[in-house]
């Protein structure tokens, strides 16, 4: 079975097509077109299953999930774009159930992802049965995550929080946000017109940022951020505190 843009057309039919409308809807999208195959096969295999289409590349899957209106995605991460594939459904009205399944995931992922709204984490380590259960749990309303990462996650959350903590006890809130956009690669210029002040006033907070936290220069700052977790949602919880 192909797996790729010539075949889209084939696999865009109306969600009322389905042949089983009691059946679980799945898209179903992994960068492995053998690791694809095993999972088509499993789940046709399995009874109470409708698997609707079968994506090896994010715009496939994203064509998929719009046109057939899945019940559940199953998802590999590795796939290009799969987190920001995640911000874009979302935001678009289309919010499947998600299961990711990966490889491997790293904390940052994790909570990335269950922030996005990832129901399920799964690690393709796992036995065929425990995806089987993962799916249906997901449809069903529960979460599934897999339970090391999810400790590291935890983890590694209640470090950026206890960082995003100090460091709004450290920086005023502009530099909170010059901090963000620093993070995010945006440039100097770029930071004075989002911020409407000039670029020697964006200087002169990022000199006082570099005396505060102990960096030096605009890479150590960036390095430094990231590795506390300094990312929007934790930016705006900062900024908060640091006007409290």
């Amino acid at each position: 079975m192909a797996h790729n843009g010539s075949d889209a057309a084939s696999l865009m039919t109306s969600a009322s097509r389905r042949h089983d409308r009691a059946a679980i809807g799945l898209v179903i999208a992994d960068s492995y077109p053998l690791y694809l195959d095993a999972l088509e096969r499993l789940f046709k295999a399995e009874p109470g299953f409708d698997v609707l289409a079968c994506c090896a590349n994010r715009d496939d899957t994203w064509s998929a999930v719009v046109e057939r209106r899945p019940d559940v995605l199953v998802l590999d991460p590795e796939i290009t774009g799969g987190t920001g594939l995640l911000r874009e459904l979302a935001a678009r009205g289309f919010p499947p159930r998600v299961i990711l399944l990966a490889a491997r995931l790293n904390e940052h992922e994790m909570l990335d992802s269950m922030r996005l709204g990832a129901k399920g984490i799964l690690l393709k380590t796992m036995a065929h049965h425990l995806l089987i259960q993962c799916v249906r749990r997901v449809h069903a309303g529960g979460t599934w995550l897999e339970q090391t990462a999810m400790a590291k996650a935890v983890d590694r959350l209640l470090y950026e929080d206890a960082s995003s903590r100090h460091i709004a006890s450290l920086l005023t809130r502009r530099e909170l946000e010059v901090v963000g956009m620093i993070a995010s690669g945006r440039s100097s210029k770029d930071i004075g017109e989002a911020l409407r002040i000039s670029a020697a006033t964006v200087k002169v907070h990022l000199h006082n940022i570099y005396e505060k936290l102990g960096v030096r220069g605009r890479v150590e700052l960036t390095l430094y951020a990231r590795d506390k977790g300094l990312r929007s949602p934790l930016l705006h919880t900062a900024s908060r505190r640091a006007d409290a």
